[in-house]
């Protein structure tokens, strides 16, 4: 396993991330003018002036204090793609989701957060999922439990769930994001579940899981980085499992594949053999 960033680099992360959505994303939420919202791939796929001002004021902050970091954002690898490679080959990459849950910030549904990602060669070495509403965050690095952490400093070790009897298992499933001539097959299975719903918003998906309050999510075809880096290593750090469909160990590396997270190994096993068209 690569080591684990030092102190004062997970420093500069957490506060790079409480400063930017003290300045840049919380005063403009519920005050986004028409001209601050743009679409990229379609007319779901947000972007507001938050982004971009948060992603861009963090990654200045982490450039500055450490120089040798390959330092990426969602809004940099949608204005060029072919960034996107340097997330699974750089050593080490700070991965940037500045808003995470951007449709939900922009309609003022207080359920979208700030998703950071220390990646090495695309593993994952430290995560940040952090919470602007309530200022409290997740933090993952491997080899110690996920933390839960609150502006005051009280701090909980995470235990995922072991449920993983079919009929109590809530999950999060992005149906939308699969193609269409799946979305029957996959539907069929929502029955058998407890609930499955979804939240528009990897981190808030992530944090439920690693907290034992979910059991399951599942990716998109598309398993974008800075979606999911961080949410992957607090899964795994709160006891839990998370791999690609097929077997395959997590890494930014992989373009393509649907990604499972569960609360235990139990679980995972019996989700990946339901799920395995998907694969």
């Amino acid at each position: 396993m690569p080591d684990p960033i030092s102190p004062a680099q997970r420093d500069l992360l957490l506060r790079a991330a409480r400063d930017a959505a003290r300045e840049r994303i919380m005063p403009r939420f519920r005050a986004l003018a028409p001209s601050d919202i743009s679409t990229k791939s379609g007319p779901a796929d947000l972007v507001t002036l938050a982004d971009t001002e948060a992603e861009a004021q963090i990654a200045a902050a982490v450039r500055a204090a450490w120089p040798e970091a390959t330092v990426l954002g969602e809004e940099s690898v949608a204005a060029d793609p072919s960034l996107r490679t340097a997330m699974g080959t750089a050593d080490p990459c700070v991965v940037i989701d500045p808003v995470d849950g951007t449709w939900n910030f922009a309609k003022g549904l207080a359920v979208f957060g700030v998703l950071l990602a220390v990646l090495r060669r695309g593993v994952p070495v430290w995560g940040l999922l952090y919470d602007p509403v309530m200022d409290d965050w997740i933090e993952a690095v491997p080899g110690a439990p996920a933390r839960f952490e609150t502006a005051s400093g009280r701090v909980t070790d995470l235990r995922a769930s072991a449920e993983s009897r079919i009929d109590r298992l809530t999950g999060y499933m992005p149906l939308g994001l699969f193609p269409h001539a799946d979305r029957e097959r996959i539907a069929k299975e929502f029955p058998d579940f407890l609930r499955i719903t979804g939240l528009r918003c990897a981190l808030h998906e992530y944090r439920m899981v690693a907290q034992g309050h979910a059991e399951f999510c599942l990716s998109g075809p598309v398993p974008h980085p800075w979606d999911h880096a961080a949410g992957v290593l607090a899964v795994q750090q709160a006891g839990g499992v998370a791999r690609f469909l097929d077997g395959e160990d997590y890494t930014a590396e992989r373009p393509r594949g649907v990604l499972l997270s569960a609360g235990s190994e139990a679980a995972w096993d019996s989700l990946a053999q339901r799920f395995a068209f998907l694969a």
